[in-house]
């Protein structure tokens, strides 16, 4: 959806510090500990990466995957400055080819079932890579159209459902997540817990710098697509930029469902 370019490597580090808390508790519940083997599916550029690998240790292992190049490139730089030895990067495009390991211990997936082609195809492939008892988690959207800033903003709406119809023309589903339950069952998973990640924001609070952060590029990447005109993406950063100057505005997050399922 924004490339791959350093603006959005940035915002990508600006989503993953606001989300920390609620990855690590989820590594946690999950069983995710010292020692382990996790996959990364889709790690982008891999902020979450390096902290998986502190995570499960030196005596753990990391698999990292990504298709795109950019990130990739930069992981590996990040990996050498901080002197992480226990990742290893794969390319791989999720949407076509098979993860190429088996009796993991884990896989973390955040916001990728969203954007394959083929959801079913990742969870076969996620599922056939963890050993038994492996846990699959995941963080992906279930009800995107919550997403709105309270007063109402039409151009915020507007950018939603534009941003919707942009995923779906490209193969994507924005609330994928409702579909991750039945797909991990069939693939020889159990459900061990489901919950809703949504949050009221005020400008005033660290995490309203991920959704307002990603209204911006996403308007601008709109833009570059051709799917809007320079007056529509004006308008909708304009609008975002005013709310975060009132300190009475209330934005309601896309809503993300967290998924936790074992292989049985």
């Amino acid at each position: 959806m924004l490339g791959t370019a350093d603006a959005e490597i940035v915002r990508l580090g600006v989503q993953h510090s606001v989300w920390r808390p609620h990855v690590f508790d989820a590594w946690r519940r999950a069983g995710v500990g010292l020692g382990a083997t996790v996959i990364d599916i889709g790690c982008g550029p891999g902020f979450a990466t390096l902290d998986l690998a502190a995570h499960v240790g030196p005596a753990g292992r990391v698999i990292a995957v990504e298709r795109s190049g950019r990130f990739r490139a930069f992981l590996r730089e990040q990996l050498t400055a901080h002197s992480v030895r226990n990742v290893s990067v794969v390319d791989i495009d999720l949407a076509r080819d098979r993860i190429d390991v088996v009796d993991a211990d884990a896989a973390w997936c955040r916001w990728v079932a969203c954007f394959v082609t083929s959801p079913r195809t990742l969870v076969r492939s996620i599922a056939t890579s963890l050993r038994r008892g492996g846990v699959a988690i995941f963080h992906e959207y279930v009800d995107y159209g919550t997403w709105r800033l309270l007063p109402d903003s039409p151009p915020l709406d507007a950018f939603v459902v534009e941003t919707m119809a942009s995923w779906r023309a490209s193969a994507g589903e924005p609330d994928i997540a409702r579909a991750l339950p039945g797909l991990l069952q069939e693939e020889g998973c159990r459900i061990v817990d489901v919950r809703p990640l949504v949050f009221a924001l005020t400008p005033r609070d660290d995490m309203w710098r991920w959704p307002a952060g990603y209204a911006r590029a996403g308007a601008q990447r709109l833009r570059e697509l051709g799917r809007v005109d320079d007056v529509w993406r004006d308008r909708v950063i304009a609008d975002v930029d005013a709310a975060e100057q009132n300190p009475t505005t209330v934005m309601i997050t896309p809503m993300v469902l967290e998924v936790i399922a074992e292989r049985v």
